[in-house]
């Protein structure tokens, strides 16, 4: 779906691509128009700011409720366009390659559970999924990045729908496992990271935060499946800001479940187990 000739769309200094030739390819709007204070702009809706932080969107110049649900199609189709470029940028630099080694791209609810060792590591599981399964599934991100600017709001609410949670545990007011299960719940698979945060060690793995576990006890019947992210590390290495060309693969494991009565370190040792068996030779006898 196109914006059309009368839209003018810009978040942030950047232009959108526009999805017009049937989602094949890009069209950049170049006409875009940008107002002091920056927000998306169109010029029959008026201006429609994106708030950084929990406030969400609102619209100066009393539009009409036929108004509104342009504004949201727009940004939807904004949105689409912007996932679609996001998903070439990686594939082009990267050249990722997915491998359904346990599993095949069905399109059922599961949770992917995956190591971190970047920030673009959600972003090549959601790449290499196919369509269907994209609408569906969900990243469990952190909203301490993704709330810090219009720009980066933008892309994890509307592009990516995540699952905003708060690192902060005195702060936060939502427990994250709650939010995911309602996730779950409301039919979407999910993106998640046991490890809790990135990898920057030389160990395979970090300890497994108890997230996945609780998740699991929660939705018994979700299937839980592995997910190894090889070389992403050395295309986005800490501290670089332009990512080095290297081909990566997304390995994907066998789905497991919580067993019946199964204790927390037992089930934990047994996800850990079942992610090293998907790595190299050595995260797999790094115990």
């Amino acid at each position: 779906m196109g914006l059309g000739g009368g839209a003018f769309l810009k978040l942030d200094g950047a232009p959108f691509v526009d999805e017009g030739l049937g989602g094949q390819g890009g069209l950049l709007l170049m006409g875009a128009v940008k107002p002091e204070g920056g927000g998306l702009v169109n010029r029959r809706l008026g201006k429609c700011a994106l708030a950084g932080g929990e406030g969400g969107r609102h619209c100066d110049g009393g539009m009409t409720d036929g108004d509104g649900d342009l504004q949201k199609a727009l940004i939807r189709a904004a949105a689409g366009a912007v996932g679609v470029a996001i998903g070439l940028f990686a594939r082009g630099v990267t050249a990722v390659q997915a491998v359904w080694a346990g599993c095949g791209p069905e399109p059922v609810q599961r949770v992917y559970f995956a190591n971190h060792t970047s920030n673009g590591d959600f972003v090549l599981v959601w790449t290499v999924l196919p369509d269907l399964m994209k609408r569906v599934t969900r990243p469990v991100a952190a909203a301490d990045y993704w709330l810090t600017s219009g720009l980066r709001s933008f892309v994890g609410r509307e592009v990516f729908n995540a699952v905003l949670i708060d690192r902060r545990a005195e702060a936060r007011v939502v427990d994250p496992v709650d939010q995911m299960v309602e996730a779950l719940d409301e039919g979407a698979s999910l993106i998640l990271f046991p490890e809790g945060k990135r990898n920057v060690t030389e160990a395979a793995l970090l300890p497994f935060k108890t997230g996945l576990y609780h998740v699991a006890k929660a939705r018994p019947g979700v299937d839980l499946v592995p997910v190894w992210i090889a070389n992403l590390n050395r295309v986005m290495p800490k501290g670089e800001v332009i990512p080095i060309p290297l081909v990566c693969t997304v390995t994907f494991g066998a789905p497991m479940h919580i067993e019946e009565g199964e204790a927390k370190e037992a089930f934990l040792a047994r996800a850990e187990a079942a992610l090293r068996g998907l790595g190299p030779v050595g995260a797999r006898g790094a115990l």
